[in-house]
């Protein structure tokens, strides 16, 4: 067998890999988009329309009622409003209040530092429904129910957030700091002035993480209000259904709305965090 037999045999053979490379992808592309389109899908349809056989693949004409019935004749953008106050409240607090836990649980030597991080990694084992009774008590003897800071404050005492923070700091040199420190700043400085610049990543993608955990958010929204101005998008949507009875145009619609923000939010972040790391790397 000559040379260029071999090159084409070779060549064939990678073409086969990487039509079953493609082959797989694109199943697990379908998988992953189908029931988005099926969502998307029957919001564009008339309830009557839902169900029929055969269904429909392309709604024509699309039906935009269950839109105009979401937005005129629910609480849907007041309980968006909610969920956007909240979720950006909690996300700069928490990112705020995590790198600075972080900063002091990496970079500063004090007494029991390493039982703070024990009992941190520990409340993270404990089940949010074992939490629950307990912090309805202290909300409710703090005369919180039925506010904003209901929503806001108890998210904040989630330590995850710090966990992640103190190992990205951990992984920057020492002599940093200390060289700062021989300069004369304060600790504060140093982690407002050296820290957080270098952190920019791992702080996009703890905000990615708790805008997402706090957009999503059901349970605690739920037993923390009782007024339906104060409802979020989770628990709003979940009341249509005793509302409005099961319309599912309606609910599709709910859906495919509700994704607009979240995806907005991860995908604009998400171009920030892939340019700093190209920035990085190209520094390098």
């Amino acid at each position: 067998m000559t040379a260029e037999q071999h090159a084409r045999i070779r060549v064939r053979q990678r073409r086969r890999r990487e039509f079953g490379r493609h082959l797989v992808l694109g199943l697990i592309a379908f998988i992953l988009v189908a029931p988005f389109y099926y969502v998307l899908l029957a919001s564009l349809k008339d309830s009557t329309e839902i169900f029929s056989y055969p269904p429909k693949l392309l709604p024509i004409p699309p039906y935009f009622g269950n839109y105009r019935d979401l937005l005129w004749n629910t609480g849907f953008l007041r309980w968006m409003f909610n969920t956007l106050f909240v979720a950006t409240s909690v996300t700069v607090l928490k990112v705020f209040l995590d790198s600075m836990a972080g900063y002091a649980l990496a970079k500063i030597e004090f007494t029991g530092r390493r039982l703070v991080f024990l009992l941190m990694v520990i409340l993270l084992m404990v089940p949010i429904g074992a939490l629950i009774v307990p912090l309805w008590s202290m909300v409710s003897g703090l005369g919180l129910i039925n506010t904003y800071w209901a929503l806001i404050l108890p998210p904040l005492a989630n330590p995850l957030g710090a966990i992640l923070m103190r190992q990205f700091i951990l992984g920057l040199p020492r002599d940093l700091e200390n060289a700062a420190r021989l300069d004369g700043l304060s600790e504060f400085a140093i982690y407002w002035r050296i820290v957080l610049p270098l952190i920019k990543p791992g702080l996009v993608v703890l905000a990615v993480i708790i805008f997402t955990d706090q957009f999503m958010s059901f349970t605690w929204p739920l037993i923390a209000t009782t007024s339906d101005e104060l409802q979020v998008l989770t628990v709003g949507i979940a009341a249509l259904r005793a509302h409005g009875g099961a319309n599912y145009g309606v609910w599709s619609a709910s859906a495919v709305m509700s994704l607009v923000p979240i995806g907005v939010f991860f995908f604009v972040l998400q171009r920030q965090f892939l340019a700093r790391s190209l920035a990085g790397a190209l520094k390098q």
